[in-house]
């Protein structure tokens, strides 16, 4: 039995219309999910497979963090997928520097979080003081070494071309690269 924690805002995209959601991450999941609506907290059990349920607890946090249940639930599609969160709060001093730190991710209206996705093919959500990210080992590898080289200070050129050279590597390689992509 594990229990996640879930952003307050984000506990009705959990539970789903008529808790719809809810049930598909029980059924696909094979978990039993107890949600306190009161205090965010989420108690996952296991029903079922209990490798199929190692997942539960990250489709949970991906949508605490800003994914569409749809998204979430990707992770069970592929067992290499995976599930990352980067802290922009721990890479700030204050709170101007965060909302800095933020926009850096993000780019102009909102460039530079979609090429992430672009250009590795992962699932890429900045929400609340968190960049999240859902792909393959080597696409949530891409995107987490992007980010904290912009939360490092490095120009967003260095960062695209960074990217690109990523690109190029799982293309020429044929790896995970579509996963998200089409």
């Amino acid at each position: 039995m594990q229990h996640v924690k879930v952003p307050d805002d984000r506990i009705g995209v959990l539970i789903g219309a008529g808790g719809e959601t809810m049930r598909e991450i029980e059924a696909r999941a094979e978990v039993r999910l107890d949600i306190d609506s009161e205090t965010g907290s989420v108690r996952i059990e296991t029903v079922g497979d209990p490798v199929t349920a190692l997942k539960a607890p990250d489709i949970v946090k991906a949508i605490g963090r800003g994914f569409a249940p749809e998204d979430a639930l990707r992770l069970l599609e592929d067992d290499m997928m995976m599930f990352d969160i980067v802290d922009i709060e721990a890479a700030s001093r204050n709170k101007n520097d965060l909302r800095r730190q933020k926009g850096r991710l993000i780019g102009e209206d909102g460039r530079t979080r979609e090429l992430m996705q672009e250009l590795t093919g992962a699932s890429v959500v900045i929400y609340g003081t968190t960049l999240a990210v859902i792909g393959g080992p080597r696409q949530v590898d891409a995107v987490r070494e992007a980010a904290e080289m912009l939360l490092d200070g490095a120009p967003h050129g260095a960062v695209y071309s960074f990217l690109e050279r990523r690109r190029n590597e799982l293309k020429h390689r044929g790896l995970e690269y579509h996963q998200f992509t089409g």
